[in-house]
């Protein structure tokens, strides 16, 4: 029989919340050894190893995470049972962990988004970070995927995926009353301070090749790595700030903002990166092949 034993099942749940065996048993009030041996019934009848050692902790291995995800479920549906018969009503939702790198547009992770966060049936978990600390999330299975605007680089230890989500093109914008029209692109630049994304994005290393094969050298006005902030200081500025649209889209819909020039053989490309999976999240996969809300303005 393949019947579940939901004894185990809520030994297994306590233990992946605290961590550790020795706070799952205080807090169930069993010994350590029979939390033990009940967490290894379960394992054996589910086939497969729950969890793993991590210095004197628990991690869980992909198939914990994916058992604590339907244990989160089985147990929140009895709180369901109870708020429905007391009259309350409530839904079970499956959740989607999403790892968002720190400098990413919002608007675009909006765009990717919203199709999900507007199911009543799921649950969108979004957590920022830097590229490192997200992929080594997305190695412990402590998230689905990450967004990020450049891939992982692959090797054999750490074989990401990256897949190509969109391909934005990247303008100069300024205020209108700052900047005269029309603007000519690349001789136009040194006559107005600049913002520029910060050396560590693509897009920087890009425009800065163009304007050196150019002969043009700009004034700097700000070196941003953070494209909230950069579109703040955009509002701001009374110079140009390189950016793609997506960043600024609704200064540029409502004239706080104008276009000057699309700079020619420069876009910035969005991804989704994720790991080979034996019980891979479906929810990734309408991420993946669900075409995101359109970026134009």
């Amino acid at each position: 029989m393949n019947d579940l034993n939901y004894h185990h099942l809520r030994y297994f749940w306590a233990v992946a919340h605290e961590g550790k065996l020795t706070l799952a048993a205080e807090r169930l009030n069993v010994s350590q050894s029979a939390l033990s041996v009940q967490v290894k019934k379960l394992e054996d009848r589910l086939g497969t190893p729950l969890f793993e050692r991590e210095g004197r902790g628990l991690r869980l291995t992909e198939a914990g995470r994916i058992a604590l995800d339907y244990a989160d479920t089985v147990f929140e549906a009895g709180e369901e049972l109870v708020s429905t018969l007391r009259g309350r009503g409530g839904a079970t939702r499956r959740a989607l962990r999403v790892g968002a790198i720190t400098t990413l547009s919002r608007n675009f992770q909006l765009s990717i988004l919203t199709p999900l966060i507007k199911r009543s049936d799921v649950e969108i978990i979004v957590r920022s970070g830097t590229m490192r600390e997200l992929l080594s999330q997305l190695e412990a299975h402590e998230v689905d995927l990450v967004l990020a605007n450049q891939p992982a680089k692959r090797d054999a230890k750490t074989p990401w995926h990256s897949h190509l989500l969109q391909e934005q093109r990247v303008s100069l914008v300024g205020r209108p009353s700052s900047v005269d029209e029309p603007f000519r692109f690349p001789d136009d630049v040194p006559r107005y301070p600049i913002l520029l994304p910060s050396l560590d994005s693509d897009v920087r290393v890009t425009f800065d090749r163009v304007l050196e094969l150019a002969g043009v050298r700009p004034t700097i006005l700000a070196e941003v790595d953070d494209m909230a902030m950069l579109r703040l200081l955009a509002r701001d500025s009374t110079g140009i700030t390189l950016v793609p649209p997506v960043v600024v889209r609704d200064e540029l819909r409502t004239g706080v903002l104008v276009e000057l020039c699309q700079v020619p053989d420069i876009t910035e490309k969005f991804y989704a990166i994720t790991q080979s999976r034996r019980f891979p999240n479906p929810l990734v996969r309408e991420v993946l092949t669900t075409p995101a809300k359109s970026l134009k303005r």
